[in-house]
């Protein structure tokens, strides 16, 4: 039986309506309307599209949205100068500074210039330290891997004792997703490109999540009959039948994994979309830290 599909683009547009209506009903009390910030540092024209997105998707909730840009060129302390700024800006409740950065630019020391109250991506150390530590909770986690949670919590009656493999170790997905499968009380195994018998170790997984950037690198052969797989990746590959000569897949083979798996993230239209929903998320949660 072939697996059923997550509809993260549904989901996501669950979670704007809520926050939509959060945005309005703090209006209507007369508190501020939530602000974020976009600091977007050279000419990547990725980075571009997806601040954007970000930018639109704010003024589709209500929420205020700041756009600062710097050229490549910009140094350390520029970048540090505009951050601090925000910091102090009381319109602002979230700031978002768009990675990668250019080349000589200390991304570590951007991330935290960023004060924790404001660091709405998730990314400030303290934010990751907090995570990584029993006991201790983070004002805020990074918003792709909140998506593959919430996810994951809407599928599964619940996510202990499960076996989850997190393939990719990324600081913005791999990584911080397995510290939340982690606090989830799931037994977690974090591979990559180097792990010996790749495949075996996938084929353990009650839930994968596949972050690895390879375009279906995951064969439907390596997923377990029932499991849960959520596929971050997503990757150009050519297509001379489209119109724009390529198509977007993600990190497994969509057609050959919904075989053996009970739920799998479509990509397009999968874990995307979570990721600005939880943004939107984190700075209303901002702006309430504020009250």
């Amino acid at each position: 039986m072939a697996a059923q599909i997550l509809d993260g683009k549904k989901v996501a547009e669950q979670i704007r309506s809520e926050v939509k209506a959060g945005v309005a009903e703090r209006v209507k009390t007369g508190k501020s309307v939530p602000g974020l910030a976009t600091v977007l540092v050279g000419d990547n024209p990725a980075s571009h599209v997806y601040v954007a997105s970000k930018q639109k998707a704010c003024q589709e909730v209500g929420i205020n949205s700041f756009g600062y840009e710097l050229p490549a060129t910009a140094s350390q302390v520029e970048v540090e100068d505009l951050v601090k700024q925000l910091n102090a800006d009381p319109n602002v409740n979230g700031i978002l500074v768009q990675l990668p950065l250019p080349n000589g630019l200390d991304e570590e020391n951007v991330l935290k210039s960023i004060s924790i109250e404001k660091d709405v991506d998730g990314f400030h150390p303290i934010n990751i330290g907090r995570l990584a530590q029993k006991g201790r909770d983070p004002l805020f986690v990074p918003c792709t891997p909140a998506g593959c949670i919430h996810l994951l919590k809407m599928t599964l009656p619940k996510l202990e004792g499960l076996n989850a493999v997190v393939l990719g170790r990324s600081n913005i997905v791999g990584m911080p997703v397995a510290l939340l499968l982690v606090r989830e009380n799931a037994t977690v195994t974090i591979c990559h490109s180097r792990s010996k018998n790749l495949p075996d170790i996938v084929r353990q997984a009650d839930i994968l999540v596949a972050a690895v950037g390879r375009p279906e690198m995951v064969k439907g052969d390596w997923i377990k009959p029932g499991a849960v797989v959520i596929d971050v990746g997503i990757n150009r590959i050519d297509d001379v039948s489209r119109p724009k000569g390529y198509r977007l897949v993600g990190d497994v083979a969509f057609d050959e994994a919904k075989e053996n798996a009970s739920w799998i993230t479509p990509v397009p239209g999968g874990v995307g979309p979570l990721t600005i929903a939880m943004l939107l998320q984190n700075t209303l949660r901002a702006a309430a830290l504020l009250d």
